[in-house]
């Protein structure tokens, strides 16, 4: 029902955005701004939080101009299944209103085996079936500037893949091993692996404070619950290792303007 329910806002939003246009009147593009261009502090209305939610994490920079509350607020406005409230009690232990507007509680994560542990416990806290089996994955750019993520079902915890960099070694990984925490489509026997739900392409700097990450898992978290799936991500990723990040950074961020009708 909630699915549901957000997707009646984002058809409302896409009317309200197409009759602002067409007056030459405010649109909804005054409630978000690109998200490379340094923009301030700007509320964001329900229908825009709504809209967000189907883009999944790709949606994360619009988010950060609100305060924790606001951005809390806005979820719960939306219907989403999973708050930023939620987030903080079941990834930190901390109740929102014990948390400085910073969003820190001491607990930035640095990896994506820390962030997948974080996220495991939001998924387990709304009762989701094989939690255990959702990770987070992330590939950086070569210049260290970008980070490719990916919300990742996997159903085994100990694989055989091939190094993708190399496209020949075999590598035998479990939850201990950093490369367990980049993307496979296929196993070392050419077997389907992981199930993309959600992906971004984002700045690195854009996830470095608790806030953010909070955000962040918590679209992810919603991803998983709304039955996202992002099978185009492997194409991307392909494009990724070959030396088009900048690239697909800008292409993530002009298709969910798009989609959003920003």
């Amino acid at each position: 029902m909630k699915k549901l329910f957000v997707l009646g806002f984002c058809i409302y939003l896409t009317a309200c955005a197409s009759t602002a246009r067409n007056n030459n009147g405010p649109s909804v593009e005054h409630g978000f701004s690109s998200i490379g261009s340094g923009i301030g502090h700007l509320l964001l209305s329900p229908f825009q939080i709504a809209a967000g939610l189907l883009e999944g994490i790709a949606s994360l920079s619009y988010y950060l101009t609100g305060s924790l509350y606001e951005i809390n607020t806005g979820l719960e406005q939306a219907h989403a299944n999973i708050t930023l409230g939620e987030t903080y009690q079941a990834a930190y232990g901390k109740s929102l209103n014990q948390v400085s507007e910073s969003g820190d509680t001491g607990m930035v994560f640095g990896k994506m085996s820390q962030a997948t542990a974080y996220f495991q416990k939001i998924l387990q806290q709304n009762n989701l079936p094989n939690s255990q089996n959702y990770i987070l994955t992330s590939l950086d750019s070569r210049g260290g500037e970008y980070i490719l993520l990916a919300v990742v079902y996997r159903p085994h915890h100990s694989i055989s893949v091939i190094d993708k960099y190399d496209n020949h070694t075999v590598r035998q990984l479990t939850a201990n091993d950093r490369p367990f925490y980049e993307s496979f489509q296929f196993d070392s026997n050419n077997k389907p692996l992981d199930q993309i739900i959600d992906w971004a392409a984002l700045s690195k700097d854009s996830i470095e404070n608790q806030k953010a990450q909070a955000v962040l898992l918590t679209l992810a978290a919603n991803s998983v619950v709304n039955g996202k799936q992002s099978n185009e991500y492997w194409q991307s990723e392909k494009r990724w290792l070959s030396g088009q990040e900048r690239e697909i950074v800008k292409e993530r961020e002009s298709d969910v303007k798009s989609k959003m009708n920003l």
